[in-house]
């Protein structure tokens, strides 16, 4: 009888499904034939901080609310230790008439090591796709450059590792990885309201000059870095918690020279235009910090929502330096 018990809740204890893997796990890998999609939606509030840029433009300690920011990441995994993903990211804001792709990558990544007490090393390589879009915009000596858009015009690749190790319900890891951009013409720049000076004759307008309304440069290849930790602490088999801090280097562009065929006059005038822009000292560091809480409604669906705070510095010509900048939002988990 006692025998007949012992199995009956030894069979119980195999025949209960296993705790769903947590998407919001920071060293989550899917296994072979699992497929995940992560979708964020977030609400950001922005005050600008008084760069030269922002100061040129009139913009230096202006407010842009609401900026929606869309993020997509997905993956599959190939076998148990190999996953291709992705990840996407939109943010459109109205206060500054700025919209489209911020983020793209795609690649592989692979577990190199998994040991039995739980530590575990990831090396990944991906595609930047900052090429997919055109960068676009508009120039003028008074105001500077005014992006339409998010895209850097580049394509590139993203490489990188994360390690980390997991105790009972807490995960602790970090990651570092390099992204190299490659310069290229993949731009749109409105010079439509560009003038210039011309003794004796004062401002005049470069479209008089045989310049086109709209031109395109030749960027130059940047490096930057970008490294990160995360705590993650897993409460229950349904409550998890997460924590972390992300430090991005986003390196200066700058101007090589112009791609676009013009006449003697034009090459020029735009020669004088492009020689100041070889270094445009736009570059910005960002310190990021994140809290996430979620909850696992099924084994296959999460819910996850999270603040995001982030303290930047800024170089002179940026445009993306800051003195507040904060999201919230709400993230969706799924694995089949």
């Amino acid at each position: 009888m006692k025998k007949s018990l012992k199995l009956a809740v030894a069979a119980s204890v195999l025949a209960t499904p296993a705790m769903a893997a947590n998407l919001e796990n920071p060293l989550y890998m899917p296994t072979a034939g699992e497929f995940y999609s992560k979708t964020s939606g977030g609400l950001m509030l922005k005050v600008a901080d008084s760069s030269n840029a922002h100061i040129q433009k009139g913009h230096d300690g202006a407010t842009e609310f609401p900026i929606w920011r869309i993020q997509e990441d997905l993956g599959l995994g190939i076998t148990d230790r190999i996953a291709i993903r992705g990840a996407f990211a939109y943010t459109h804001d109205a206060d500054i008439d700025r919209k489209g792709m911020n983020h793209g990558r795609l690649g592989l990544i692979w577990r190199a090591v998994e040991t039995s007490d739980d530590i575990v090393l990831d090396v990944y390589a991906d595609a930047h796709l900052g090429g997919i879009n055109k960068m676009r915009g508009a120039y003028t000596l008074e105001r500077g450059f005014q992006y339409d858009n998010y895209s850097n015009g580049r394509w590139g690749f993203d490489a990188g590792v994360r390690f980390g190790k997991t105790w009972s319900k807490l995960t602790t890891s970090a990651f570092v990885e390099v992204l190299k951009t490659f310069g290229n013409s993949n731009n749109v720049i409105d010079v439509a309201g560009l003038a210039v000076p011309m003794d004796p004759m004062g401002p005049v307008a470069v479209t008089t000059l045989g310049i086109p309304s709209e031109i395109s440069v030749n960027l130059k290849s940047t490096t930057e870095i970008n490294f990160g930790l995360n705590a993650f602490y897993q409460l229950n088999d349904r409550w998890s918690f997460g924590a972390g801090f992300k430090y991005n280097h986003h390196a200066d562009n700058g101007v090589k020279s112009l791609a676009t065929e013009l006449n003697a006059v034009g090459n020029a005038v735009a020669s004088r235009i492009i020689a100041p822009l070889a270094d445009m000292n736009d570059g910005f560091d960002e310190y990021i910090v994140t809290l996430s809480a979620a909850n696992q409604l099924t084994d296959n669906v999460q819910v996850a929502v999270y603040g995001e705070y982030t303290f930047d510095e800024a170089h002179a010509n940026s445009q993306n330096g800051t003195d507040v900048k904060a999201e919230v939002g709400v993230r969706l988990n799924l694995a089949f």
